[in-house]
């Protein structure tokens, strides 16, 4: 069972229920979330995008959490099942599935704030005091505790979690402006020209989607968003820039054990999930799996150990259980059940889980798809392509290899 720290203060992250949304569609993430959503894919080898804000919870002593999914959950839904169910019910602890169930009508969730909307009644059930909302397809390790504690102790109506962002990149993240004591000033859900801080114009304070809200005070604002015919039902578009106008939401800097900025990846594209798992190879990785003060729980089938034939290699890579090497391996991550066959060469990819590359192929920059079998001889080098939208990966599936797509469209030039 994970460690939990007790402070002598109340024990706020006790009266606290944890909701985690994971029924994104994934569609910027192209072939990957053809079959699973973002919170089901794998990450860091023996990972799931969703062990991380459960880990957070579990570690930060938050023990009663709802998962909301709705598009591609299966496999999110047996990872769930068989990965978090050492959680004892009886003692008031749990990860439940909740599964859209047209609890309000006739719709599915329409966005995020009807997502949770639409199982209102469920959480008024648990009756607690604060309501965590995350989202389930981040990559970060996260003491909640202290968030809840600052919140608490404001005064506010909602929290948010914010992390320092370039001007460049504000413009994917709900942008804040705030005053000396951490009231947001200002909201601007990814705008076209963000705002940068007054001392620090080259840098914005981005929303990472987590937000802490009093019960009473989120039933009421859900409740009259769901009467608005006009909303998109979104937390940053809808819900929080009126609260905000009315004084209502603080925020809360995402800092490490060192007070520095916190490590902390929305992993919604292809480029930025091969990122995130790259970050892993470091030297000193920002975020470190290893952490034994901060474990990150996960299910993963009994598996040999990994293996490496005559001649096999890798270095600075990540290797799962059940691998075979026989090939040359550098800097790359290779999932549970990967085989890379002797002359084949890898460096900066991803293989994930049960794919094959077979003999003499070479990769680089390249995210091999789950059961996908590279061909003997094959070359895809996205290192100097002329990349589109400024991406530096190629995605190969099964699609892709039989001629029905093209690696192109992940903006790179494949040549076999």
């Amino acid at each position: 069972m994970p460690p939990v720290r007790r402070r002598a203060a109340e024990n706020l992250e006790e009266h606290t229920f944890a909701v985690v949304m994971a029924g994104g569609n994934g569609t910027r993430l192209q072939g990957l979330t053809r079959w699973d959503c973002k919170p089901a894919l794998p990450f860091g080898g023996l990972y799931r995008n969703i062990d991380f804000p459960l880990s957070n919870c579990v570690n930060s002593g938050i023990r009663r959490i709802g998962v909301l999914t709705q598009y591609k959950a299966h496999s999110l839904i047996q990872h769930v099942v068989h990965g978090w169910s050492f959680l004892r019910p009886e003692l008031g602890e749990y990860v439940e599935l909740w599964p859209a169930q047209q609890r309000k009508g006739t719709r599915w969730y329409a966005g995020t704030a009807d997502a949770v909307y639409q199982n209102l009644e469920m959480i008024m059930e648990r009756a607690p005091k604060y309501v965590l909302v995350l989202a389930g397809d981040h990559v970060y390790k996260m003491d909640y505790r202290p968030m809840i504690e600052a919140h608490a102790a404001s005064g506010a109506e909602a929290t948010v979690g914010c992390i320092e962002v370039s001007i460049a990149d504000a413009r994917e993240f709900g942008v804040m402006s705030v005053d000396r004591r951490g009231r947001v000033a200002a909201f601007d859900e990814k705008p076209a020209h963000p705002q940068g801080l007054p001392d620090r114009p080259d840098v914005a304070l981005g929303s990472m989607g987590i937000y802490v809200f009093n019960r009473d005070f989120l039933f009421d604002v859900l409740t009259k968003d769901a009467a608005d015919a006009s909303s998109s039902h979104d937390f940053g578009r809808n819900i929080l820039p009126p609260m905000v106008r009315d004084g209502l939401v603080f925020a809360y800097p995402f800092r490490d054990a060192d007070g520095g900025r916190g490590y902390w990846r929305d992993v919604g594209t292809v480029e930025s999930y091969w990122r995130a798992n790259l970050d892993l190879l470091d030297d000193e990785p920002p975020l470190d799996l290893a952490d034994e003060a901060w474990p990150l729980w996960t299910h993963q089938p009994v598996r040999s150990p990994a293996r490496f034939v005559t001649g096999g290699a890798a270095t600075s890579s990540i290797v799962a259980p059940g691998c075979i090497v026989a090939g040359r391996v550098h800097r790359s991550v290779l999932f549970a059940g990967c085989t890379i066959e002797k002359g084949a060469s890898l460096d900066n990819c991803l293989v994930l889980p049960g794919a094959r590359v077979e003999r003499g192929a070479r990769l680089a920059n390249v995210i091999v798809d789950s059961g996908c079998d590279i061909p003997e001889g094959y070359v895809c080098d996205a290192r100097n392509a002329a990349a589109a939208e400024g991406e530096r990966v190629a995605l190969l599936t099964a699609e892709t290899l039989r001629g029905k797509g093209s690696a192109e469209s992940t903006g790179v030039k494949a040549a076999a």
